[in-house]
């Protein structure tokens, strides 16, 4: 798909048939976070995939009942490694680099799941440690995705105007 086509045609879905997210797909999805750049190429992020109904349950209750997120066949869950980041970066590696390295390549992921006529949700509203403990990591959840097939299609939202969003400098 065209690139600028990839990023008109993204949308928050939060309605997913039950179809199975083909292998190739997610693989595609998962290189794309991986070739995401990163402060310092540490990419100090990582990335969880839950597949199991179970697991999707549990990260739909941390968060916060969003209950679209047990819907997706394949949830994704970045998490920043603060420490990772810290161990060259000091203080603002930990609070800064390392959310945005996860950032990034969740970004990355998304755009890639368009391409692959998937759709996706960002989800930043649930409760850290439980989604710490769900994962079995001490890690920072940075943002949580899943992915399917779309069984909607939301309108468009609607964005300011490019002069709204510009100052020169």
């Amino acid at each position: 798909m065209e690139f600028l086509k990839v990023l008109q045609e993204r949308r928050s879905v939060r309605r997913f048939k039950p179809e199975a997210v083909p292998e190739e797909s997610l693989q595609r999805i998962l290189e794309a976070a991986r070739i995401a750049p990163s402060a310092g190429n540490l990419q100090a992020f990582k990335v969880f995939v839950a597949r199991s109904e179970e697991k999707r349950k549990e990260l739909a209750d941390a968060s916060f009942g969003q209950s679209f997120v047990a819907k997706a066949p394949i949830v994704l869950v970045f998490c920043a490694d603060l420490k990772a980041s810290s161990r060259v970066y000091a203080e603002r590696g930990e609070r800064l680099y390392a959310l945005q390295d996860a950032s990034i390549a969740a970004t990355f992921a998304m755009l890639a799941a368009v391409d692959e006529g998937l759709a996706s949700c960002w989800v930043g509203a649930f409760e850290d440690e439980k989604v710490k403990k769900i994962l079995e990591t001490e890690l920072q959840p940075v943002a949580i995705f899943p992915i399917g097939f779309a069984d909607e299609k939301p309108r468009k939202a609607r964005r300011k105007e490019l002069k709204e969003l510009l100052k020169e400098a």
